[in-house]
């Protein structure tokens, strides 16, 4: 789980981790459910430490968790974690299709105000 004090730094991390094509391409794959860490790398043209170098990032933010059964660790989709980001994404929508009707109720008040000018 992440270890962040607040949403603020939680959703920086998640982000951050997100903003790596690689790590797009892992939750993609888990998506679909879980999977070890060899199944995950092997479409990918990277070695076994630089790959875990991804796992260990998107398990820090708390997008992934890893579980360990002998030599293979298996990587899961934390699902509840992306409700602080799709949260975070609704709220931006919000407030700018607020900000798009305010605009468009202003323009429309302005072009009949000048039609009856």
């Amino acid at each position: 789980m992440a270890k962040h004090q607040n949403p603020s730094d939680e959703l920086d991390a998640m982000f951050a981790a997100l903003a790596d094509p690689t790590r797009r391409r892992v939750i993609a794959r888990l998506g679909t459910g879980p999977a070890s860490v060899g199944e995950l790398a092997s479409p990918l043209s990277i070695s076994l430490p630089s790959f875990m170098k991804h796992v260990h990032s998107l398990e820090s933010c708390g997008l992934i968790r890893t579980e360990k059964s002998g030599r293979v660790r298996t990587c899961v989709l934390n699902q509840n974690r992306f409700h602080l980001l799709t949260g975070w994404l609704e709220e931006q929508r919000r407030i700018w299709e607020e900000s798009t009707d305010r605009l468009e109720q202003f323009v429309t008040e302005e072009f009949v105000t000048k039609e009856e000018s």
